[in-house]
């Protein structure tokens, strides 16, 4: 029985096969399903041989080795179509091409099983030797043909299509060449059966090309990944948390630091230690509004909200805002913004904003003497524009190895010498994200204690409704009248904080501007005293409140029929893109805490003068 020991052989390959591939659980993609089935045909296929060549070398009953020898013949062409398909998965047909052609695979195998079943098989059994012919056999072998021609096919087709190397073909070409080396060892030695080992070895070798995740392992990284989520928004929860509880104490000590300051009497000792306090309390403002800022690039929260907006109005209010930090330091400030910039662009104001202010922020650290100068140029074609932000300084430059540093978080080149320098590292970093979101680029050039030039391209569209030179000037000349102070003593404003110190730093701060004032500790009281009858012409709304927040109280006011008084946000939720969410729930305006005098002021003159606005648009509109 020398014939028997390669089938033996070939079901110690499929046994061993079939335990480690159902030992571990498996991804049901169609590749791991039809392999799957290809294994187990594969063992009743080797059993089928083994127990068909017993029975032959051992007893007469050559009937049941005639039925063995059927189901020998179906085996062999149903594992054949089982390849024919998984060739067909890894080449990537569309779907529905797919279903069709497995359909009349399968219609052709189930025709080809029938006739083997039904026509005559000639069982041959000389001593050791155990083989087949007659009409069922000569199906069976129109089948094998058949999927050889359709296997060598699919592989040519895999090679042209997918470019991937032969990884994946590979346990067809190893079936290839053992059948034709079977061929050639049945010539010499026709008792050996060598389809099963043929068929097991190409399924063992498929088995390390095959795509079939470890699900455990999955698992396990979904878990791992949950967790990660978990511990990232807990990590965002208390960053916003801790943003809200650092700029609601703020904003008594910039309020009433402010108001003290700006006493008459005041001595200049104590104004000089008050504009201490206020300059580090910006500090620490812009600490906290860049963690919050890095924390939401790295949650992939950031959004780009894209909006018509004056470029020139826009930077250069920033610019001179920027300038106040300037200090005592003895520097040239120069903004330079050329003619040609449009009127109107349309992109992210608020980041764009965010960048040119990280940039002067940063020159302005790093200088002590000599200028900084801010460049604004622009590449206009058709309704694209390609805004150019260049920021140039005298500072303490850069270091050529730490050029590929500077935009890492939390990175502070020059530590030991800058150790007096303000800030966490972020700044650079940040711009850096934001300019990657908006599509645009940043280069820097330094030479080390001579200065620095960073270079910001930011691709941006020009507003199709830009107005045209004319109407440019008639709104500048406007924009300059609505600039002028306006009378605020016959003005009454309402107040709504929950926090009475709060509520004592606006009083301060509106009474400074002879500003009249009411106050009330929730949005239920809010409501109240309109529907009372008091009449207001600006309310300041805290958001975060006991009883009814702030959101759900401009709800319930704009249900009071005629009611029409402007309502602005006042917060401490800071983050990016809080003003666009508040606008977006109908307040007219927002201010952050900890807020300015001026920036309430600011607010007040731009909602008390939109009906004069308004009013002159219309004349020129007639005129």
């Amino acid at each position: 029985m020398s014939g028997i020991w390669l089938p033996m052989a070939a079901v110690t390959i499929s046994i061993f096969l079939v335990v480690i591939f159902f030992a571990k659980q498996n991804v049901k993609t169609k590749e791991v399903r039809i392999y799957k089935y290809t294994l187990l045909l594969n063992l009743l296929f080797c059993l089928n041989t083994g127990f068909a060549y017993i029975i032959a070398e051992t007893t007469n009953l050559v009937w049941i080795v005639s039925i063995l020898q059927r189901f020998h013949f179906v085996y062999l062409i149903t594992i054949a179509c089982c390849l024919i398909i998984y060739d067909f998965i890894i080449n990537n047909f569309d779907e529905k091409q797919y279903e069709k052609i497995k359909k009349l695979i399968i219609i052709f195998n189930s025709i080809l099983i029938f006739l083997i079943f039904i026509t005559p098989v000639k069982t041959i059994i000389d001593g050791e030797i155990l083989d087949a012919g007659g009409v069922s056999y000569y199906i069976m072998m129109l089948g094998v043909i058949v999927y050889f021609i359709m296997l060598i096919i699919l592989n040519v087709i895999y090679f042209i299509r997918q470019k991937k190397g032969i990884k994946k073909v590979l346990p067809f070409i190893v079936l290839l060449s053992m059948f034709c080396a079977g061929l050639i060892l049945r010539a010499y030695f026709p008792e050996v059966t060598t389809e099963t080992y043929c068929i097991s070895f190409t399924l063992l070798v498929m088995f390390f090309t095959i795509e079939n995740p470890d699900v455990k392992m999955i698992t396990e990284l979904n878990t791992a990944k949950d967790q990660a989520e978990r511990a990232n928004r807990a990590k965002s929860d208390f960053l916003s948390s801790m943003s809200h509880e650092i700029r609601t104490p703020l904003n008594a000590i910039v309020g009433l630091s402010e108001n003290v300051r700006d006493n008459k009497d005041c001595p200049e000792s104590m104004k000089e230690d008050l504009d201490d306090i206020l300059s580090a309390s910006r500090t620490l403002l812009e600490i906290v509004g860049n963690i919050m800022d890095i924390n939401k690039i790295e949650s992939n929260k950031l959004e780009i909200t894209e909006v018509s907006y004056n470029p020139r109005k826009e930077i250069e209010t920033l610019a001179r805002v920027e300038e106040t930090r300037i200090g005592n330091k003895k520097i040239d400030y120069r903004i330079n913004i050329a003619e040609d910039v449009p009127y109107l662009l349309i992109g992210d104001k608020i980041h764009v904003k965010q960048v040119v202010n990280n940039l002067l922020s940063n020159a302005i650290k790093y200088t002590e003497q000599g200028f900084i100068e801010l460049n604004v140029r622009c590449i206009n074609k058709e309704d694209n524009c390609l805004l150019i932000i260049s920021v140039r300084d005298s500072g303490h430059g850069i270091k050529s190895e730490n050029i590929n540093k500077l935009f890492t978080k939390f990175e502070r080149l020059d530590i030991e010498k800058n150790t007096t320098i303000e800030g966490t590292g972020l700044g650079l970093a940040i711009t850096k994200r934001l300019v990657d979101l908006m599509h645009g680029t940043i280069n820097v050039e330094s030479r080390y204690k001579e200065g620095s030039i960073f270079v910001v391209q930011l691709p941006q569209k020009i507003d199709k409704l830009a107005m045209s030179e004319t109407e440019n000037k008639t709104t500048n000349l406007m924009a300059i009248v609505n600039q002028q102070p306006s009378d605020m003593s016959n003005k009454k404003i309402l107040v709504v904080d929950d926090n009475k110190l709060n509520i004592k730093v606006a009083k301060r701060t509106l009474d400074s501007l002879k500003i009249k004032m009411d106050e009330c500790y929730n949005g239920q009281e809010c409501i109240d005293k309109i529907k009372q009858g008091n009449h207001y012409d600006v309310i300041l709304m805290d958001i975060m409140m006991p009883v009814m927040s702030g959101v759900a109280a401009l709800k319930e006011l704009k249900k009071i029929e005629g009611f029409n008084i402007p309502v602005i946000a006042v917060t401490a939720d800071a983050i990016s893109g809080s003003e666009e969410r508040y606008l977006q729930e109908g307040f007219s305006d927002y201010i952050s805490k900890p807020f300015t005098k001026t920036q309430i002021k600011e607010k007040l003159d731009k909602i008390t003068k939109n009906s004069q606005s308004q009013n002159s648009q219309n004349n020129i509109e007639i005129l």
